[in-house]
């Protein structure tokens, strides 16, 4: 009966009886920077048709108001123009008139540069769905094709989207709805394209730009990390994968996708620790393919296009892959077990040595992404702290505290294969902040009161020793206070020393120089900012400082006593002498 019902749906749709979408997307002056896009409705009724733009694209918490970028709209049916207006920011409304068919047009402005946003030159063409293709209001179920006109000049076409054909230089690809189109990114050029196998996964490589990077060794070293995040979860859900890799003069990270990411990334960055960066921004970006695409928090998917999806669990989601993409070089034989852990020392001393950190909590952090997060200002060092880095810390003590708990039989691997096969495989689901602890509290078979109520939900000093001594660990603190913690970071600007930050509890803060003060002088000496910085070196704690300052173009004295830091050096290191159970945990957290 179920393959009867399913041959009478595939009929239907193929004598036109099911209501679809298809969009055109062409590019005939790509100096210009504009796209062109045709979307066409059909099997319509009712009086009006509401198409929408997102305002925000998943996986980068901010409103970034797509709609801004469309220049030109219409709407026509049988060649006839139809009326329409803007009800709101993003949702443009089309009289139908008793049309059963609309053919709208309309041109977005694409000249912005990031893995979130959408590009267009005579070099190449970058696509991110929800900033190009609009959608039908309460219909993004409906599936469709896309047909790709490229320019002339462009003959490669790399995207996670269903290929069907190539006619006469138009490439035809399906989608199954809008979320899917929305999250299958598109480069259109002459990238180079090299693909390698792993974990029984075809993987497409699309290099635009040009770099120092050596294909055969990225091929090995991309399909080692490929392995390493597979192992976590025993399985790899794609059949096809692409990564979108743009060398830039200057990257703007990645972004994550259902079966693709989009790299940005510096030219000249194949090569020393640079390198091994980029390794952990492609494990990152991979491990997403889980954590976020499909482990989700319920509020995340499916997707609300017009407004902030908030979440409280970007710590975990955010966080935790910041976590794997170290631990992963490690297991992938990237990093030695030292390099790893003087990594999650900088970590703490990240967190510890931040003010915000004081502020601000993981959950917190987590839920105003969308207005903090994303927006961070001069004062966010004194007043928040990153959920990629507080999740990143707390991954490592909530992988520590299930490796303690059962005496080295689980881990936080097992606590995201549950997640993983519970609520994405069985339930087909995200799932709550509360069931996230108690998943975790299941693996780790005891109640994890204080690390969610203390370390997640507020601020409270984290015990470390905790945590490391049974594995035969400590941290090793170190005082900064013989140094001078003058607390402003300064720049170079047009020959002007100016005070871009100033962090809280130092000798800035406590004096007065404000964010915006141009320093002229120090101690009646004019100073640039090499200059400045060895007048400081050479001071010594509880010195006064004088110093001539613009503020506002009004010139003001002010005097900055020096006081000590009061930051710490945070460094995790393995004890001389431990015992055969502390080996054994520190090696089930550790070993390769």
């Amino acid at each position: 009966m179920r393959s009867f019902l399913i041959c009478l749906g595939l009929l239907s749709i193929l004598n036109g009886k099911s209501q679809s979408i298809d969009y055109t997307l062409r590019m005939g002056a790509p100096h210009t920077h504009y796209l062109e896009v045709e979307m066409v409705v059909s099997k319509l009724s009712g009086k009006t048709l509401d198409v929408k733009m997102p305002v925000w694209a998943p996986g980068s918490y901010m409103v970034r108001e797509f709609a801004r970028n469309v220049d030109f709209f219409e709407a026509t049916a049988d060649g006839k123009k139809l009326p329409w207006k803007k009800t709101d920011k993003n949702t443009w409304s089309i009289a139908t008139n008793g049309s059963k068919e609309i053919r709208i047009n309309y041109n977005v402005y694409a000249f912005e540069m990031s893995v979130r946003t959408s590009f267009l030159d005579d070099s190449h063409g970058y696509i991110n769905g929800t900033s190009v293709f609009m959608y039908v209001k309460d219909k993004k179920n409906l599936s469709g094709k896309l047909t790709i006109e490229p320019h002339k000049n462009f003959k490669s076409i790399s995207t996670g989207l269903t290929y069907i054909s190539n006619q006469n230089g138009k490439f035809q690809y399906s989608f199954p709805d809008y979320d899917f189109l929305a999250d299958c990114p598109i480069e259109i050029g002459n990238q180079e394209i090299f693909s390698f196998n792993a974990s029984g996964i075809e993987h497409e490589v699309a290099m635009y730009g040009e770099g120092n990077y050596d294909k055969e060794r990225l091929k090995q070293d991309m399909a080692k990390v490929v392995e390493s995040c597979t192992k976590v979860f025993g399985e790899n859900p794609n059949q096809k994968y692409v990564f979108i890799i743009h060398n830039l003069t200057v990257g703007s990270g990645g972004l994550e996708h259902l079966n693709s990411t989009t790299l940005q990334v510096n030219r000249w960055t194949y090569s020393g620790s640079a390198y091994t960066d980029f390794l952990s921004l492609v494990a990152h970006e991979y491990f997403h393919l889980w954590n976020v695409k499909r482990i989700r928090a319920d509020v995340l998917g499916p997707f609300d296009y017009d407004k902030e999806n908030y979440s409280t669990l970007l710590w975990v989601l955010e966080g935790f892959t910041s976590y794997y993409d170290e631990l992963l070089l490690l297991r992938s034989g990237f990093h030695t077990q030292s390099e790893y852990l003087s990594v999650l020392s900088r970590i703490i001393n990240t967190v510890e040595n931040t003010p915000g950190a004081k502020i601000q909590s993981a959950s917190e952090s987590s839920f105003d992404a969308w207005i903090k997060g994303y927006r961070t200002n001069e004062n966010s060092v004194n007043s928040q702290i990153s959920y990629y880095t507080k999740g990143q810390l707390l991954g490592a003590l909530l992988d520590i505290e299930i490796i303690q708990a059962t005496n080295g039989s689980k881990r936080l691997d097992d606590l995201l294969s549950y997640l993983y096969q519970e609520f994405y495989k069985k339930q087909k689901r995200g799932f709550s902040d509360v069931e996230f602890r108690k998943a975790a509290e299941k693996i780790a078979g005891k109640e994890l009161k204080i690390f969610f109520e203390e370390y997640v939900e507020k601020t409270t000093a984290i015990d470390y020793e905790k945590y490391f001594a049974p594995l035969g660990m400590t941290l090793k603190k170190t005082s900064r206070e013989k140094e001078i913690a003058f607390g402003a970071r300064l720049t170079d600007s047009g020959g002007k020393l100016i005070v871009k930050e100033v962090t809280k509890g130092t000798s800035s803060y406590e004096s007065g120089l404000n964010v915006n003060d141009e320093i002229i002088s120090c101690n009646g000496f004019r100073v640039d900012q090499t200059s400045f910085n060895k007048m400081i070196a050479a001071s010594k704690i509880g010195d006064e400082i004088d110093l001539l300052i613009s503020r506002d173009n009004i010139m003001q004295a002010l005097k900055i006593k020096l006081l000590p830091n009061g930051a710490w050096d945070h460094q995790v290191t393995v004890l001389q002498s431990t015992g055969e159970n502390q080996e054994k945990l520190r090696m089930k957290w550790l070993g390769n």
